[in-house]
């Protein structure tokens, strides 16, 4: 692609987040924050991924680095029902003792698309997590275009969820995918159509996305327009990303700092790998139209195919398609 067209995907890229500019906060503690859509809550720019927390042996270790996010000015915290069969919920429940609970705005999600099974799961994420709410729970990998009607169908898991929300089990509503954003699209479509508006939407938004059936062309408009929360996930696609060699893991960060996301969540399995998500957010500044266009270039060959977004081009990432009686 010529360098006039990566200036106009860079200028489209700058519109949206002059659009948002809403979704912006201040900074706390010298940390920066940014505001979770309509709902005006202030979290981290910086969000600490679950999954990692719970690979490997060391519970001690993850305790430790999910104490020092949160010392440290990260308040958002993701998790899921089905990490590590249950062990990064279990963790995090013991990292969030001793008053640490205070601390945190606690995301977490369920697989489950009936009623009775996201009800399960959503008793027995906050009987892990140790706490009698949560903050933000997400439907969970919405991958198939089924997905929209059984969720919103009757005795679907939607009815779970607000029944929950009356009940203070929970405070707001979002949902999670990787796959396609014609699919994400399409759960907000079927949301609209029942008068429900999702709190927070999580999707890959890095910069290979950019350049491949891309969450942030499509769906990204649409979240900002309706002043939802944008949580974006996959900064470096687990690592992946990494290994095209078209980009380091703070260009990565940045990248998705620069769109109006409310949260990058990124996977922090050592010290000194949350240290880099800390310095990444304490450095960021807002990249500039050129710098953008010059990222997506160097970008461009590696991601034109989808290679190295392998959640989008394989089912290496899909635990409910290995896992389907988790859906209920």
């Amino acid at each position: 692609m010529e360098r006039r067209e990566f200036l106009k995907q860079a200028a489209a890229t700058t519109v949206v987040t002059s659009l948002s500019a809403k979704l912006f906060g201040g900074t706390s503690d010298s940390f920066p924050h940014r505001v979770l859509g309509r709902s005006g809550e202030k979290v981290s720019l910086v969000g600490l991924g679950g999954h990692h927390i719970g690979r490997g042996s060391d519970e001690q270790q993850s305790i430790r680095i999910i104490r020092t996010a949160l010392d440290s000015g990260i308040n958002f915290l993701d998790n899921c029902w089905d990490y590590n069969g249950g062990v990064s919920e279990e963790r995090m429940g013991k990292a969030l003792r001793d008053g640490y609970r205070q601390k945190a705005f606690l995301m977490t999600k369920i697989d489950g698309q009936t009623k009775q099974a996201a009800a399960e799961q959503l008793d027995e994420s906050l009987r892990r997590l140790g706490t009698d709410h949560i903050d933000l729970l997400q439907f969970h990998e919405v991958i198939r275009d089924s997905d929209p009607a059984r969720i919103f169908g009757h005795a679907g898991s939607m009815e779970a969820l607000l029944s929950a929300r009356k009940q203070g089990k929970i405070r707001y509503i979002g949902f999670t995918g990787h796959k396609s954003p014609d699919i994400h699209l399409k759960m907000l479509e079927t949301a609209f159509a029942h008068q429900f508006t999702f709190d927070a939407v999580q999707m890959p938004l890095n910069v290979m996305d950019a350049h491949y059936d891309s969450f942030e062309k499509k769906v990204l408009p649409v979240l900002v327009k309706h002043d939802i929360g944008v949580l974006g996930m996959k900064p470096m696609g687990d690592s992946v990303l990494l290994r095209s060699k078209t980009a380091s893991a703070i260009e990565c960060l940045h990248y998705a700092m620069n769109l109006p996301t409310s949260v990058v969540i990124t996977g922090c399995e050592s010290p000194a790998i949350l240290e880099q998500a800390l310095e990444a957010a304490r450095s960021f500044k807002a990249m500039g139209k050129d710098e953008v266009a010059q990222l997506l270039a160097r970008t461009a060959s590696a991601a034109s195919k989808g290679e190295f977004e392998l959640y989008k081009t394989t089912h290496n990432f899909d635990g409910t398609y290995q896992n389907p009686q988790w859906l209920g």
